[in-house]
């Protein structure tokens, strides 16, 4: 069984990344695990080049850093070649309908004459990575579910047109971690897309950073620690912060605390000690660029070892080799 994770690098590694998905990568992996940053997908809107190149490196070090094997680690544009080759060959599988009703081109390009054509597009390249690293399970949230379903469509299509190549995919939904919510906004999602809110710890800030983040995270005026994220939903996100980073339940955390002020004291210097091995590994990796280039290449070897025989495979049925 093949598991495939990735991350785009759309912005700075946060602290909902990291607990939500990179550690559970980290800690839970089997051996034929395999993760990637996902640079093209960051492309599908506006880029600047120098902060993509950075961001993909920085994502890179993040995972190394958290105990991610460099075996089953690569970056998405180092096998461009083949995941060019097979996109077309699964454009060509894909109908325009089935492209244009993902969910997310919907609401983010139908309708509108600037829209990238690679955000239409972008949900068969999704597939080609699936299906070019021999995948057949794929952990995703339910934002994505709608994709990994293109996959198993195109995978099934193009099998029974052709011949047997892909493993078809499916997917699955990863155990329940921690809901990390912006601090200053607990009603929506901390995101490391919005780097503009205060309620936003990335795993790279320097401990006073987090600390004052915490200091200024929102709560209410009830004055009572409880666990109740309908009631308290500002109280509640620092309790699963603290129970993530702890061990323990939210429940248990909300005993820990008598007062607000000790409760974001008590998270943040959960965070900070949780982060401190990730932080200071990431930026060691980060001062040694030879090093990181090195294992990124190894990393892009073995995912091209991984990739061609299934790659041939396909040119070959479709009449290409």
């Amino acid at each position: 069984m093949t598991r495939l994770s990735g991350i785009t690098p759309s912005g700075h590694v946060q602290l909902g990344n990291y607990l939500g998905a990179v550690r559970r990568w980290a800690t839970e992996r089997e051996p034929s695990d395999l993760f990637f940053v996902s640079d093209l997908h960051a492309m599908t809107t506006p880029n600047r080049p120098q902060r993509l190149r950075a961001l993909t490196r920085e994502q890179f070090a993040v995972l190394l850093a958290a105990g991610i094997d460099p075996d089953a680690l690569f970056v998405q544009s180092d096998l461009a070649g083949e995941l060019g080759a097979l996109n077309w060959v699964l454009e060509c599988t894909c109908s325009f309908g089935e492209a244009a009703r993902m969910v997310e081109f919907k609401e983010r390009g139908a309708g509108q004459d600037g829209a990238r054509v690679g955000l239409l597009t972008y949900p068969v390249l999704m597939a080609a990575d699936i299906l070019l690293q021999g995948a057949d399970r794929v952990p995703v949230g339910s934002d994505q579910g709608q994709h990994v379903e293109l996959a198993r469509t195109l995978a099934r299509r193009f099998n029974s047109r052709y011949g047997q190549v892909f493993a078809v995919p499916e997917a699955v939904v990863p155990r329940t971690a921690a809901r990390v919510r912006d601090l200053a906004d607990p009603s929506r999602k901390m995101e490391k897309s919005n780097p503009q809110s205060p309620g936003v710890v990335f795993v790279l800030d320097e401990p006073d950073v987090i600390r004052r983040k915490f200091r200024r995270a929102v709560t209410d005026g009830l004055d009572q620690v409880r666990f109740d994220p309908d009631g308290q939903p500002g109280v509640a996100n620092l309790l699963e912060v603290l129970a993530a980073c702890t061990g323990t339940s939210p429940y248990t955390a909300a005993g820990s605390a008598s007062t607000y002020a000790e409760l974001k004291e008590a998270a943040a210097e959960a965070v900070i000690e949780e982060l401190r091995p990730l932080r200071e590994r990431t930026l060691e990796l980060l001062d040694d660029p030879a090093e990181l280039e090195r294992v990124r290449a190894h990393g892009a070897k073995r995912a091209t070892e991984r990739a061609q025989p299934r790659l041939q495979a396909a040119f070959h049925v479709t009449g290409l080799r």
